[in-house]
């Protein structure tokens, strides 16, 4: 879309206003608001100032002036406020320079993207990713220096008694969650009208559905698509979610784990490569078709799977969701169809087109142009080295014992990895010394934060010492 069409459409749908996007380190959207009249085609090419010191991970204060260049092709007409606005997506820019930021999330995203086409390995990496979220009816919490609780209310968990639909009867217990119908599922409508948004937003969905946890967990898979522009349908994804949530009284979070006892919440990835319009992940006579390319990539995700959940499991959360027994993919190890295995080979279709892996582990509490980066650089990694996946694995997993690399246990575990093992992702000046840093000290952050906090649980066992 170029300039005109923008200005065209937004007299046409009577937008006023056209909100520049970008998204910060940790993985959020921030945002202002230009007036159309003050709209000009110049914003395109040189671009508009903002104070990069007061964005999170970004600029130190005597350096704050940046630059957003939105990219014209990302336009869309955003309805969720009383008002319609244009929505565009922006690249960060070093003012005095004219060059991308290092620590603009989406620019590493892109520079991933290039520096595979340049690898000459593909042209093309495919993203497809399953965020699930849970839609709640309300939720509370405090954390303060004598205070430090949470509270959730759901309607259709079988641990409610109150709420608009308490007395209903139709409850759904932990971990049955998974396809009920209504009246039991009652966020089936709201998962309906995500659904209508996300199309009206060119998100094109493949299924919605209730998922396994009880309190309103749910997913809505999305077709795949380029890593940098998937990674921008995962925002647009994320914020619809939570506004068609907000409409309709309730509240939505990807936050990986906010229940004790029942399922998490996670991202599992789908992905392929392709070169000149073949899938290089295809191979008839290889173990469940995959293509020798196919292995050294899985080996490369297992060799780098400790370093990489720095990025594809970025918060304390994440590692409540990573303990054996609530389905979740612990286990380093790949195979076909095994959802014990951290990478499991999908095999409902066996076409050429379809093959691909699906990479288990990560969540939607991060950013995701950092996450799809390194998982293809592990990848690129591995296929570059040939590295050797071993044997897959076979049967339940989680019922061994031993034998078999895991997930680190905690983020401190998953950063100290990072800290050791991250070459794979300086290749092709993809990440950066200075963006891989600066994400290890903002995450430490967050751990001595959590770490220094005493929590209800502590005082639950501890308090009558």
């Amino acid at each position: 879309m170029e300039y005109r069409e923008i200005i065209e459409k937004c007299k046409k749908e009577n937008v006023k206003l056209v909100d520049l996007r970008f998204c910060d380190l940790p993985g959020a959207w921030q945002h202002f608001a230009v007036p159309i009249g003050q709209f000009e085609e110049k914003i395109f090419s040189e671009g508009i100032g903002f104070d990069g010191s007061s964005i999170r991970g970004f600029k130190s204060i005597e350096e704050s002036d940046m630059i957003l260049i939105p990219d014209a092709k990302t336009f869309i007409v955003d309805r969720f406020g009383k008002e319609p606005v244009g929505g565009l997506i922006c690249d960060v820019y070093n003012p005095e320079s004219k060059t991308r930021f290092e620590k603009d999330p989406r620019a590493i995203a892109q520079t991933a993207e290039k520096f595979l086409k340049e690898s000459g390995i593909a042209d093309t990496a495919c993203f497809g990713p399953e965020a699930e979220f849970f839609i709640f009816d309300r939720v509370e919490f405090a954390s303060g220096q004598n205070q430090s609780f949470f509270r959730v209310q759901s309607s259709e968990a079988g641990w409610e008694n109150n709420g608009e639909d308490a007395g209903s009867g139709h409850k759904i217990r932990n971990k049955e969650g998974y396809f009920p119908m209504a009246p039991a599922d009652q966020t089936m409508d709201i998962r309906r009208e995500m659904v209508a948004e996300m199309q009206k937003l060119g998100i094109e969905v493949e299924k919605e559905h209730h998922e396994v946890a009880a309190a309103g967990q749910a997913e809505i898979d999305i077709k795949y698509d380029t890593l940098a522009a998937q990674a921008d349908k995962i925002m647009m994804f994320k914020y619809a979610v939570k506004n068609v949530a907000h409409r309709f009284g309730k509240t939505a979070t990807f936050m990986p784990k906010p229940l004790f006892g029942d399922n998490g919440s996670g991202m599992h990835t789908h992905i392929s490569l392709w070169k000149n319009g073949e899938n290089l992940f295809f191979d008839k006579k290889g173990y469940a078709q995959l293509s020798q390319t196919a292995l050294w990539f899985i080996g490369g995700l297992l060799a780098h799977g400790r370093s990489l959940m720095a990025f594809c499991a970025p918060t304390t959360n994440s590692y409540k969701r990573l303990v054996p027994g609530f389905e979740a993919p612990t286990n380093l190890a790949y195979s076909a169809r095994n959802r014990s295995a951290a990478i499991r080979v999908p095999m409902y279709d066996n076409s050429p087109a379809a093959k691909r892996i699906e990479f288990r582990p990560p969540d939607a509490s991060g950013n995701p142009y950092l996450a799809f980066a390194a998982m293809l650089m592990a990848g690129i990694d591995g296929i570059k080295n040939r590295t050797d996946p071993g044997e897959p694995a076979s049967g339940n997993i989680y019922k061994k014992n031993g034998g078999i690399p895991q997930v680190p246990a905690s983020l401190e575990e998953s950063l100290a990895a990072l800290e050791t093992d991250h070459e794979y992702l300086l290749a092709g000046g993809v990440f950066g010394a200075f963006l891989i840093d600066g994400w290890i000290s903002f995450k430490k952050n967050e751990c001595d934060f959590c770490r220094l906090k005493p929590t209800p649980a502590e005082f639950e066992l501890y308090y009558g010492i």
